[in-house]
């Protein structure tokens, strides 16, 4: 190839890789309903009656409550959960001034933000204004409107003014993001930068690019992190903010001209510790980063392009600590872990402001919340890749979904404690538990069962309580997946994790994994336990008529499933999980052949669908290819008492096709003769069918068309006529309809046993402990 060319080349590819983003990006606001945002109804409005209640005349009785009690429009409005994203495109992005309109597509994407990561609601305002004083004038006026004001893209030094006023007359949360959100996940970074170059806050030479909103920002905080104000140098367009500059200042610039000889950024940067860019694309070359110190930090956020390019910087300093603003490397500071979580926060406690404890506790939450094991659910997230604390993992990712329960908390905490909430929360678990929910529906189900097991056991907040929890055996103590669930099996205190494997092994992973919860776990190697001889003839008696060697019978127990399972027939274990790293029936194997059906049981396995508006139940799922009438019965009935289980009424209905007799063959009259069985055995339970599915879930369907059918409020429990069906239906409605699925829980065995498919995350494991310790709990109830 000729000289030059393969660069031309390598233009040409980046151009039109560009370009394509670029059509794409266009595509994405303009196709189907234009930009990304709607506005959906929160009540039904199908009926007259639904009209008469939504506007007129019901909708008087809330106007009349709130003109007698006007703090009641949090009762009867959106008001509390709703926040305005207000611009005038003066400083939109990297874009500059480029007016209110065309900054409309930014104000909807932070709409889409503050829903999808703290259930906010949003309206963004475009303001077709440059003057501060009119749009303080404006905005104060919106105040009964919203619960709180996030102002954006707003110029300084007006952005300063503008917060300044609103701050002073409005009795919600004003909040400028680009200032404060900058300054609130820098400043976490900040903080665990330093803890890994072993350096202190009011020692460090910091060295600030920028004069904007943000570098203003994060300055003060930084100083209120401990960072003295003689070592923090700050550089505009004119150079550095020394004592006695009148070119290009202002009152809020002033704040940190300093007594210095450094009059250019690269003067400044000789012996710093660490660099904050807020500025532009190319601000600091390689040689400037050469003379900073030892182990120097730099924050190099200028977006799209940081100040120095990740690669120049580690070719430039192999000791660098770095972040930028960027999503594809690492440490990108990103103003997403703050303003959903720190809005969520002051809205619960009703805040009139946002004020400095409040970002303080967001900043060591976020940095806190850095140094915590990582789930598998946020590796997925990226790719697959592992994260841990460290010089490539200062500060959460974007989409841990830990951010909102560590950060919302702690904002709302410290506006109880400094004086600006008007709703206080009285009860901090039952606050988070809250929080927990928005995350999904699953959570809050999986949240009771904790509770459940928490309160029906005699755990408490002490060491030795650890000791009354169920024991829950982890026969696949070799997968770092199982070894972290066990770790937070414990710090939640869900069941006492019995790990098998070679100990050394194990040992050597948790140390590596650094699960430190998990120093005193119980870690038995089968081969070598004492006990190996005795579970394997007590297998071979149990299987010897079935032709079990002996010698095979060792074979089997040296399996840690088959060992585990052992371990729970003997009692010397409450219960099981297993599936990992291995196929479902693989894993359900060593649990049916040892701890067996109960009597008259059929194994069985059931997913908990979760979706927003309503929990079922969903059987078989996993087990019986083909099931009679009689299991399908049975099946039945467990999943009936499951649900109950969960505090769900059951209402059961026999899948098919056919609807009660429409279709007349040997499929449907299984499903009806099992509604017939079930009836039969639990005239308690409602059950119906065969019904087909829209049927059993639509009550409008039964109602109209099925009157005497015994369910009237739609089904919860569906049972399905195979595996086919039940398997394939999970699993679209799972990927397809956005549900949440937990599971699958085994039904009909002697003992608490579960077996989880492969792709389970740790969250998954947690579910399940939950599950498993509360069946424990309960089987132990029944025989004493």
């Amino acid at each position: 190839m000729p000289r030059g060319l393969s660069s031309r080349v390598a233009n040409k590819s980046m151009g039109e890789h560009r370009m394509s983003f670029e059509e794409d990006a266009l595509k994405y606001h303009s196709s189907g309903r234009k930009g990304k945002i709607e506005v959906v109804s929160t009540k039904p409005c199908y009926t007259q009656r639904d009209l008469a209640l939504a506007y007129t005349p019901g909708v008087a009785e809330p106007c009349k409550k709130i003109a007698q009690h006007p703090e009641t429009v949090y009762d009867y409005t959106a008001k509390g959960n709703l926040v305005a994203v207000i611009t005038n495109g003066s400083a939109v992005l990297g874009l500059g001034n480029i007016g209110p309109a065309a900054g409309k597509p930014v104000m909807e994407g932070k709409g889409i933000l503050f829903k999808r990561f703290a259930d906010i609601d949003v309206f963004d305002i475009e303001l077709n204004s440059q003057d501060p004083q009119e749009l303080v004038n404006a905005i104060r006026l919106m105040e009964p409107t919203f619960g709180g004001i996030n102002l954006e893209d707003i110029k300084a030094p007006e952005c300063f003014f503008i917060e300044e006023e609103l701050k002073k007359t409005m009795n919600i949360p004003v909040f400028h993001d680009d200032q404060h959100g900058t300054a609130i996940i820098s400043g976490a970074a900040f903080i665990n930068a330093l803890e890994l170059t072993k350096k202190k806050a009011k020692d460090v030479k910091v060295v600030f690019n920028g004069g904007g909103a943000a570098a203003i920002a994060c300055a003060k905080l930084f100083v209120n992190l401990g960072v003295q104000l003689k070592n923090l140098i700050m550089c505009d367009t004119k150079g550095v903010i020394y004592a006695g500059r009148t070119e290009g200042m202002n009152k809020y610039k002033a704040e940190f001209a300093v007594e210095t000889s450094s009059r250019t950024l690269k003067d400044a940067m000789k012996g710093a510790d660490v660099f904050v860019g807020v500025s532009v694309k190319g601000a600091v070359t390689k040689e400037m980063l050469k003379g900073m110190g030892d182990h120097p930090i730099v924050f190099a956020m200028a977006n799209p392009d940081p100040e120095i390019t990740y690669e120049d910087a580690l070719d430039a300093r192999k000791d660098i600590l770095m972040a930028t603003g960027r999503s594809d490397y690492p440490n990108q500071v990103n103003n997403v872990l703050g303003f959903p979580f720190i809005f969520r926060g002051a809205l619960d406690v009703r805040a009139k402001a946002i004020n400095e404890e409040m970002k303080i506790a967001a900043v060591h939450a976020l940095a806190k919340l850095a140094r915590e094991d990582v789930p598998d659910s946020v590796s997925r997230a990226y790719g697959g890749k592992k994260f841990q604390f460290g010089p490539e993992y200062i500060i959460p990712k974007p989409f841990d979904p830990r951010v909102l329960l560590w950060v919302a908390p702690a904002v709302a905490q410290a506006a109880m404690k400094s004086g600006v909430a008007r709703l206080p929360i009285k009860n901090m678990d039952e606050y988070k538990e809250q929080l927990e929910r928005l995350l999904g529906n699953s959570k809050g189900l999986i949240r009771n069962v904790i509770n459940k097991v928490k309160n029906t056991s005699t755990a408490k907040e002490n060491s030795e309580a650890i000791s009354h929890l169920p024991t829950i055996v982890f026969p696949e103590g070799y997968s770092d997946k199982v070894l972290k669930a066990c770790q937070v099996i414990l710090e939640e205190r869900v069941a006492r994790p019995i790990i098998l494997g070679n100990e050394t092994n194990v040992r050597q992973k948790i140390k590596e994994l650094q699960l430190n919860h998990l120093k005193d776990v119980e870690i038995i190697s089968p081969i070598k336990s004492e006990k190996f001889g005795v579970y394997a003839k007590k297998y071979h008696d149990m299987r010897k008529r079935l032709g079990l060697t002996y010698v095979e019978a060792e074979r089997y127990i040296y399996d840690p499933n088959y060992y585990g399972a052992m371990m729970v027939h003997m009692g010397d274990a409450d219960g099981i999980i297993n599936g990992v790293t291995q196929s479902y029936s693989e894993g359900a194997r060593p649990i049916l052949r040892v701890l067996g059906k109960g009597p008259g049981e059929v194994a069985a396995g059931l997913y908990i669908i979760v979706q927003k508006n309503r929990v079922l139940f969903f059987a078989d799922t996993t087990v019986n290819i083909n099931p009679t009438a009689d299991q399908l019965a049975s099946i039945a009935i467990d999943s009936a008492d499951t649900a109950k289980f969960f505090d769900v009424e059951p209402r059961i209905a026999m899948l098919s096709y056919s609807n009660f007799g429409s279709n007349r063959n040997s499929d449907t009259t299984k499903m009806r003769d099992a509604a017939e069985i079930v009836r039969r055995r639990r005239p308690d339970l409602i059950v119906d069918g065969e019904m087909q599915a829209d049927t059993a879930i639509d009550p409008n369907i039964i109602k109209e068309l099925f009157p005497f059918c015994e369910i009237k409020d739609g089904a919860n429990v569906l049972i399905f006529p195979n595996l086919d069906s039940g398997n394939i239906s999970y699993k679209l409605i799972q990927k397809l309809g956005g549900a949440e699925a937990i599971g699958p829980i085994l039904m009909g065995v002697t003992k608490p046993a579960n077996v989880m498919p492969r792709y389970t995350d740790v969250n998954d494991l947690l579910n399940m402990a939950a599950i498993t310790a509360i069946q424990c709990q309960t089987m132990k109830t029944k025989n004493t």
